[in-house]
């Protein structure tokens, strides 16, 4: 039997990092993720403040000490001072997939006018797709839902795990060979 796939589910935010409030992102992405998939995965969670540095390391620990194959983390992605999370993940990724901030923004702008304003980004590190979410918990599952079709063969085609989905929920693209 082989071990569960391990998946990065990161909540960037300061406040939920304090427990000023209950982090409502990261429990999201994990049950947007379980409806999803239909093969054996394990979530690998961390909840950290809106610092730089401490995403870069947290990113960079996921896929390189983890081994975790996709990486989503949620928050940081507004115009405010303090939201550095797309910095972070360009500044980990070898590769950047402009693709996925384009189709999160295009799905999140029929629902809102400011998701325009929304800077969420993905990217790959080594055998490892980091996938940055918004922090609204609906956005969460409207961006996730909005990409996941094209993650399973990203992660093929990085030579990771072979991701199956719940063809009722997602249907996963992989070209005919």
């Amino acid at each position: 039997m082989n071990p569960p796939i391990r998946i990065g589910v990161v909540t960037v935010s300061d406040r939920a990092s304090r427990g000023e409030y209950e982090d409502r992102g990261g429990p999201a992405i994990q049950a947007c993720l379980t409806e999803i998939l239909s093969c054996t995965w394990e979530p690998v969670v961390r909840l950290i403040p809106d610092e730089r540095p401490l995403i870069e390391a947290t990113l960079k620990e996921l896929c390189d000490r983890e081994s975790c194959c996709l990486v989503v983390t949620t928050g940081g992605t507004g115009p405010a001072r303090r939201d550095v999370t797309p910095e972070a993940t360009e500044a980990v990724c070898e590769k950047l997939l402009d693709g996925f901030g384009e189709q999160m923004r295009a799905v999140s702008l029929k629902v809102v006018p400011t998701a325009i304003l929304s800077r969420q980004i993905a990217g790959v590190r080594g055998r490892s797709l980091i996938v940055n979410l918004p922090g609204k918990p609906s956005a969460i599952r409207d961006c996730l839902l909005a990409v996941f079709p094209a993650i399973p063969y990203c992660v093929d085609l990085i030579e990771g795990p072979f991701l199956t989905t719940n063809e009722t929920v997602v249907k996963a693209f992989r070209p005919k060979s």
